[in-house]
């Protein structure tokens, strides 16, 4: 995106914030980002149309698009001012093999492995997890340490059904979409990966809810098995509030 900006011709280096980075393999159906983009002498500025046509014209390779484009005042920051970020960890359940997600779906979607979940338990476990807490066991063990507070408070941690991006109708018979949805202000490193990992584990009956509450009270990034990670594809972030 900072390339595309470039292509753009300012008179000086463009500063380009975003409001979310995302591991490599996570997608985002709607993110948020700032720039400070100055013309030269005698031009005028451009309007949010233009930037939009602009910035998608240079993007045209790249598999992303900018959806709207406005003028905000010098105090904005696409990432310090976001009152929330949204997250949805979609989940393909029912296939015996991976050749069994639809073609469409490769890479946008989780199947685990094992048969069906257990979601009253899952949603029981999803229960602990909400409000503040000190959620350094869902951080990234392989993260550098962080100077910020591991403590987060999550206002939203629901399972709910899902739908295949072409319907449930093109699904074969005993696959279904379900959805993990989860709402902070901000996350830790690997943080949604890793809770949906463990409330996956809790679904196959490898953890109790329970010991979720266990595990969150431990603080230890460590405590949580390493394949307890989700993996990014099934990740979107959904949008981000302001």
């Amino acid at each position: 995106l900072q390339k595309a900006a470039e292509q753009l011709k300012p008179s000086i280096p463009i500063k380009f914030h975003i409001s979310s980075r995302t591991d490599s393999g996570v997608h985002a159906l709607a993110n948020a980002a700032h720039l400070d983009i100055q013309r030269a002498p005698g031009k005028a500025p451009f309007t949010g149309p233009q930037l939009l046509q602009g910035l998608n014209h240079h993007l045209k390779p790249e598999p992303i698009r900018i959806l709207r484009a406005q003028r905000v005042s010098s105090t904005f920051h696409a990432r310090f001012c976001a009152l929330s970020r949204t997250y949805i960890y979609r989940l393909l359940l029912g296939c015996a093999h991976r050749s069994q997600i639809p073609v469409f779906e490769q890479d946008l979607c989780w199947a685990p492995p094992g048969g069906p979940l257990d979601i009253p338990a899952m949603r029981a476990a999803a229960q602990l997890l909400l409000g503040t807490h000190d959620f350094s066991t869902f951080h990234s063990p392989h993260a550098e340490a962080a100077a910020q507070s591991p403590v987060r408070t999550l206002q939203l941690l629901q399972l709910q059904p899902g739908h295949g991006l072409l319907g449930h109708h093109h699904l074969h018979r005993g696959l279904e979409f379900w959805e993990v949805k989860v709402k902070s202000k901000s996350f830790l490193y690997r943080q949604v990966r890793r809770m949906v990992g463990a409330l996956v584990a809790v679904g196959q009956g490898r953890l109790a809810p329970e010991q979720l509450q266990e595990l969150l009270e431990l603080r230890d990034p460590r405590a949580l098995p390493p394949h307890a990670t989700a993996p990014p594809q099934g990740l979107f972030l959904h949008s981000v509030e302001y």
